[in-house]
């Protein structure tokens, strides 16, 4: 990991993951989710890498816990769904379902690394870190936000020195501070935080992104998005306010019935998805005022001030032999007023673009 060079009470800018720098000045980092989307099958997995690679993505995530280090076997109402997408199920046997059998981390790394991408994972304790650590050893880190308070695996997180990229979703400002102090104290080297909305599927209109700036300013870290929708306008929009980092679900199809399919993309779409986005960024451009390197180019056909009819040396320039016109060959129109009245210091024919030297 390489870092730009910061205040010391800042996080980095920016900083690079293999090939890829991550930061507001470049192109947004797309990661394409794969959560529990697979079915249970490693062939599904490999397929979701493959799509992802080709729709353009920079990494696939993956998500490494069991039932067992995420809750507890026990069937009563506190362990029960309530609503939603997966109402009614029991806690252990979503997770069952959805979990990424941790013998296929190194075989799907492998893979990403072949197409290109990058890979690497959310933990969810302290026993996923060291499973990650010696089996996938990925470049960087996910927290996902239900975790953000779990400060053990955050200082685990952080004692490995690799970037951290944390969702912040459901946690309130004190969390968000002590979280982010954790990391540091443990050893993150970077840090980027996203908003998201902890909802599956998310609505729009919850995402609040005028936030993305007070949480860039706040703590001083970049910013993204973690977009639990299936269109394009959360992301873009927090791409346009400034976000450096794109989360999206990517499902080979939303039909499969698989765990999460209902708030994930389809191959096309996170193609789509990819395409904008880096098509929007390159479109933010600088702060600055000023004509663009195209306007530039079409600079010769502003107006400018030409001889409309013949005049004689020593005529008098008037609105009858003058006229602002197209090409910008001649002078430029601001000195009409000061050219009014003057004498033609040798003759001009008609069309001929005026000429400082042609002034008497």
């Amino acid at each position: 990991m390489k870092a730009a060079t910061a205040h010391k009470n800042d996080w980095p800018a920016r900083f690079r993951i293999k090939h890829r720098w991550i930061g507001a000045q470049h192109a947004p980092f797309l990661i394409a989710e794969l959560s529990g989307n697979h079915q249970q099958r490693l062939e599904n997995a490999i397929r979701l890498i493959d799509a992802a690679a080709d729709a353009g993505a920079d990494a696939v995530k993956l998500q490494t816990y069991t039932p067992e280090t995420i809750t507890l076997r026990v069937r009563n109402k506190r362990f029960r769904v309530g609503d939603g997408l997966w109402s009614g199920r029991y806690l252990h046997d979503l997770y069952a379902e959805a979990m990424t059998p941790w013998e296929w981390h190194r075989p799907l790394a492998l893979r990403a690394h072949e197409r290109g991408l990058i890979a690497f994972s959310t933990p969810f304790d302290e026993s996923a870190v060291d499973f990650l650590e010696e089996h996938m050893r990925p470049p960087l880190y996910k927290i996902a936000s239900f975790e953000v308070n779990h400060l053990p695996l955050l200082s685990r997180v952080g004692a490995t020195g690799k970037p951290v990229i944390m969702s912040t979703g459901m946690a309130t400002e004190p969390e968000i501070t002590v979280a982010v102090r954790t990391l540091r104290r443990a050893g993150c080297p970077a840090l980027v935080l996203l908003k998201c909305v902890s909802a599956y599927p998310a609505r729009a209109e919850d995402f609040n992104l005028r936030a993305l700036e007070l949480l860039r300013r706040r703590f001083r870290t970049p910013v993204g998005i973690s977009d639990h929708t299936t269109s394009d306008e959360v992301a873009l929009g927090a791409i346009a306010l400034g976000g450096c980092v794109v989360e999206k679900h990517l499902a080979l199809d939303r039909a499969s019935g698989a765990i999460d399919s209902g708030f994930s993309l389809e191959p096309d779409e996170f193609s789509r998805l990819v395409k904008t986005a880096r098509t929007l960024h390159a479109a933010l451009g600088r702060p600055v005022l000023g004509p663009t390197r195209q306007d530039r180019s079409q600079r010769r056909f502003r107006r400018s001030i030409f001889v409309s009819r013949n005049v004689q040396r020593g005529e008098t320039f008037t609105p009858d032999n003058l006229r602002i016109v197209r090409p910008a060959d001649g002078l430029d129109p601001s000195r009409w007023i000061d050219i009014l009245g003057s004498k033609a210091g040798r003759s001009l024919k008609a069309g001929h673009p005026l000429r400082e030297s042609d002034i008497g």
